[in-house]
């Protein structure tokens, strides 16, 4: 396992790596911008934990807040970037212990993680930002809105396991379940993170964005971050029981052909949340990436007005093209 220091100087290098956003962040941008929003990647310390985040200087309310997908990172968001920065005040960040922000086991569990985003959006100044946490940020972002309501203006979440009981597809299941996570420490962590790469589908990953995910994945990383989605089988099942007491707006997105983690799973968040919206979107697990216009579009609707009043739509879903 690599200590502070070590995970520090591999963090600090990653970043210097990528000290000039222009050719990540903006090799999409100008598709829907004549002018580009400029944005800052940087690295910054909230509650003790070296994180890297990326910034737009445009609009500054309202806020979303994006938690990096897994194994990917903050990056991930580049081909939706261009469409919300005009609008939006953007905020992304590598959550602890993914992307290139530095590692704490005490934050690797979605309760901890949700303690994290709080503390993120209070030292950030972030002002009540809507959250959009896809794959791992999914639970953390629920419960960042039960532990504090008032810090959160709306939650977009999908694409992380949720339902009780557990409905993932492999290789997540296996990871999360099998009794001996020892096993897993002898997988190659490049072949990993290629593989599922490798699975999205209609979206060529620039090079260089490729680079940073084997490279926040190197050595133990994905090993230890594996130790976050192991505390599904006793931490979902507490989500499960605060979920109708969640006021906050929640939209809930799918892709129809998330063979990782299903849709059944925002279909359990719907049935159990008081003010849910579900939407399912023709693509696989990656929808950022796989399905970015359609994706951002149903992002702006919601942050401009949509989340408040998600009931209009009465829970029913709503299924939304890319083609």
């Amino acid at each position: 396992m690599a200590t502070a220091g070590e995970d520090l100087e591999y963090r600090l290098a990653a970043a210097g790596a990528f000290a000039d956003p222009s050719p990540l962040l903006y090799w999409k941008l100008a598709r829907n911008s004549a002018a580009p929003v400029s944005t800052r990647v940087g690295l910054r310390t909230v509650d003790g934990v070296r994180i890297r985040y990326a910034e737009t200087e445009g609009p500054s309310e309202p806020t979303i807040l994006l938690t990096s997908p897994w194994p990917e990172s903050l990056y991930a968001f580049g081909p939706i970037w261009a469409a919300l920065a005009q609008r939006f005040h953007l905020f992304a960040v590598d959550l602890p212990g993914f992307g290139a922000s530095e590692r704490r086991s005490d934050l690797l569990s979605p309760m901890a993680m949700a303690d994290f985003l709080v503390r993120l959006i209070d030292e950030c100044e972030l002002a009540r930002p809507h959250i959009v946490g896809p794959d791992i940020g999914t639970a953390a972002a629920l419960f960042a809105a039960d532990l504090s309501p008032g810090s959160v203006a709306s939650v977009v979440v999908g694409g992380g396991g949720a339902a009780v009981p557990l409905r993932l597809g492999e290789p997540l299941h296996a990871w999360v379940l099998d009794p001996d996570l020892e096993r897993f420490r002898s997988l190659d962590p490049g072949a990993v993170v290629s593989a599922a790469l490798d699975a999205i589908e209609g979206h060529t990953i620039p090079a260089a964005i490729r680079n940073d995910y084997l490279d926040s994945y190197a050595g133990e990383r994905f090993f230890e971050s594996m130790r976050y989605v192991r505390r599904y089988p006793e931490e979902l099942p507490v989500l499960a029981q605060r979920l109708p007491e969640i006021q906050t707006p929640v939209l809930v997105f799918a892709g129809l052909a998330d063979h990782v983690v299903p849709p059944a799973n925002a279909e359990f968040l719907v049935a159990h949340l008081p003010r849910a919206r579900l939407v399912t979107i023709h693509a696989g697990h990656f929808v950022w990436e796989e399905a970015p216009d359609a994706f951002a579009s149903l992002l702006a609707s919601w942050v401009a007005d949509g989340h408040l009043h998600p009931e209009s739509a009465e829970n029913q879903p709503t299924e939304v093209s890319h083609e």
